[in-house]
C-alpha cells in the first residue's frame, strides 16, 4: 500500500474507534508509539505491535463514555502523514475530558513503523 492509502485507511478506522483493527492491518510488527510527556498512565515509548495493541486496550478500559471522535483528513508526504484527532470522552475517575492531538505517522515498506502524538 502507498502512504496515501495507509493514511486514508487509518483515518477511516480512527473515525469509528477501530484502533486495534487499524493496528493489526496497517502497523509493522516492530513499530513504535511515542506519547507526549503529559500522558498519565502510559510509557513515553512503546515498542512492538503486541505492546501497542495492549496500550490501546488500556486506553479503552479508561474510557467510561466516548461522546465524539473527529479525525481530520490526513496530510501526506512521501513516507509520513499527519492528522488531528479530537476526542470528547468521559474518563473513569477523571470526568469529561476533551483531548486534541496531532498524530504523526512514519511509513516504511507499506506499514506504519512509528506513531507519535503531540498535545
Amino acid at each position: 500500500m502507498t502512504t496515501q492509502q495507509i493514511a486514508d485507511k487509518l483515518v477511516q478506522y480512527c473515525r469509528t474507534g477501530e484502533w486495534a483493527k487499524a493496528q493489526q492491518e496497517l502497523y509493522a510488527e516492530n513499530c513504535s508509539s511515542i506519547e507526549p510527556e503529559a500522558s498519565p498512565g502510559f510509557e513515553k515509548v512503546t515498542k512492538g505491535l503486541p505492546a501497542i495493541v495492549e496500550k490501546g486496550k488500556k486506553f479503552d478500559a479508561m474510557v467510561e463514555t466516548m461522546h465524539s471522535i473527529k479525525v481530520s483528513d490526513p496530510i501526506v508526504a512521501d513516507n509520513s502523514f499527519a492528522c488531528v484527532l479530537d476526542m470528547d470522552a468521559t474518563m473513569k475517575g477523571m470526568g469529561r475530558t476533551p483531548m486534541k492531538e496531532l498524530c504523526v505517522y512514519q511509513v516504511k515498506d507499506g506499514k506504519v513503523v512509528e506513531e507519535q502524538f503531540y498535545m
